[in-house]
């Protein structure tokens, strides 16, 4: 992503991610052990995707966190080994969601390997081996984390939820139900079946998935201010700021405006 090329040429594309923080320095080291390149005071870069830690000004992360709280939301990084990759983010001071390790999924998942956890805040986060992933590699690096695959968020409704994105230009590129003992070890929860469709922008970048638990249920709605620890923002190269049904947010990046 070049800062300096006007955002009405581009496609539009989800180009990040933005997190409220109790402490920028903190964070920064945190994300820089899982292949992010800080690039100025709370800016970060992996490829053509950033991450903005912005001090909190808010209340920390609710506890208990479940994977399926309504103002869930994590993003995915793709790696070439899952478990020297966990090892890094349990060495940097992460706490798991996931029960028992990494998780083969399925077949429906396509084969995909997976584990949450969280970061010193209690934001969300995924580690994945997706077959086929090999091409977010940086071609400088041999690191075990190859890039940003995708963010999802918890909905729920949704219906309500794909037709609010739709509108915004994201279209659907594929669905599944997730369910059986390694989606429960995977989230952490038991007895998990949650409906998951991905949405895409026409630009090349992340894809957003909408997670919709059928069982358990979520919490009950809970009011998240813009400074609170758990109002992460999804930011996209083009379009206005938004709140999405569930109090997802949706901005452009800061280097873009």
């Amino acid at each position: 992503m070049d800062p300096t090329t006007p955002p009405q040429s581009l496609p539009p594309a989800i180009v990040g991610v933005r997190l409220n923080v109790a402490d920028v320095e903190r964070a920064t080291a945190f994300y820089t052990t899982l292949g992010f390149a800080a690039t100025g005071p709370g800016q970060l870069t992996f490829g053509r995707v950033v991450l903005e830690l912005v001090a909190a000004t808010g209340a920390a992360y609710p506890e208990p966190a479940r994977a399926n709280d309504p103002w869930f939301q994590h993003f995915a990084i793709a790696v070439a080994d899952i478990v020297a990759a966990a090892a890094i983010a349990l060495a940097a001071g992460s706490t798991p969601i996931s029960r028992g390790g990494p998780q083969l999924l399925p077949p429906n998942t396509g084969g995909v390997t997976a584990w949450k956890f969280r970061d010193p805040d209690g934001h969300p986060l995924e580690l994945s081996l997706i077959p086929g992933s090999d091409w977010l590699r940086d071609a400088r690096t041999d690191s075990v984390f190859l890039g940003v695959d995708h963010t999802a968020i918890a909905v729920s409704d949704l219906a309500v939820s794909q037709a609010w994105y739709e509108a915004r230009g994201f279209r659907e590129t594929g669905r599944s139900r997730n369910e059986g003992p390694e989606q429960d070890r995977l989230d952490g929860l038991s007895g998990v079946v949650v409906d998951i469709v991905a949405l895409a922008l026409p630009g090349a970048g992340p894809h957003l998935e909408l997670l919709c638990y059928r069982t358990p249920r979520p919490a009950l709605p809970r009011r998240v201010d813009s400074g609170d620890a758990a109002a992460t923002c999804m930011l996209i190269s083009q379009g206005q700021a938004g709140i999405d049904p569930d109090a997802h947010r949706t901005a452009v990046p800061l280097l873009m405006r």
